[in-house]
This record gives structure tokens, sequence and C-alpha cells, in this order.
């Protein structure tokens, strides 16, 4: 206990592959700050649920001035046993500039080198996953050239 409170414990949920198609950048009041990136399928796997990600998913990014991308997708996993569940996250990603410029031409950076972190939610009306409405999760990520992919843990 720290001040009264219990610490933070995680406990791994999956890990997660998306494949994000070329972003389409749709600009906004603010200038040519947004873009869209469709998902258009993934993996995920871990000890309590696996399968895949459905295509039609959405990436939404808020490219800040402060040089960082604030994410925001909605996507469907559809579990190895027929489940669908809607996953959706809101996230940031930031760096040294140069080191966002070689992720940004798709070239291989060591996660080490940038902050990617994501906070994922879970809905779901199939009662064999329904645990998932009540989990709070956070994931670490890193950007291959085909698209990100996630550490996603529950904290206990």
């Amino acid at each position: 206990m720290i001040g009264g409170f219990a610490a933070l414990h995680t406990r791994p949920l999956f890990s997660m592959r998306l494949a994000v198609d070329a972003l389409l950048e749709v600009g906004g009041p603010q200038g040519n700050g947004r873009r869209i990136g469709g998902i258009s399928g993934g993996t995920f796997e871990g000890d309590r649920l696996s399968g895949t990600v459905m295509p039609g998913g959405t990436d939404w990014q808020m490219l800040r001035g402060d040089g960082a991308v604030q994410l925001d997708a909605r996507i469907v996993l559809k579990t190895d046993d027929d489940a669908l569940i809607a996953m959706t996250y809101v996230g940031l990603r930031h760096g040294l500039p140069d080191v966002l410029e070689r992720l940004n031409r798709g070239e291989p950076v060591d996660p080490g080198d940038y902050y990617f972190r994501i906070v994922p939610s879970f809905a779901t009306s199939d009662p064999r996953y329904d645990w998932l409405n009540r989990v709070v999760a956070v994931a670490t990520g890193q950007r291959s050239p085909k698209g990100p992919d996630y550490s996603v843990h529950e904290i206990l």
C-alpha cells in the first residue's frame, strides 16, 4: 500500500497485431492535423481469448501541435469461438521528431525510442466474455510498417 491505496498490478490480456490501410489526410479547422486509417484486419492472442480483428475498423488520429499523435480507434474482435467483442481505445504516440519521421516513412524503430500507450475498453453481450465489460486495461504499443502491435494488460 502506498499512502493507503493498493498498488496497481497487471495481468497480460492479449497481444494484438493490426493491419492499417494507408492513412487518409482529412484536415480540419486547425490545418492538416487529422488523418484516418482503415483497419483491414489483424489477430490477437492471449491465455483467455484469441482470434481475429474484423475488417472495417477505423483509427482516427489527431496530429497535435506538440508533435504527439492522439489516437481514437474502433475495432471488432472475433474470438476463436465466434464471440464478437467491440473494442475502443484512445492513446498517445510521441517521440523525438526524427524518430517520428522514421516511423511515418515505415522504417523499423526500436519501441524504446518513443512513447506509445493506449487505454482500451470492451463491450460484448456474449456471456462467455461478459467479464471484459468490467475490465480496465492499458497497453504498450509499437509501430511496424504494416500497422501497430499492442501488448494489452488488465489492471487488477
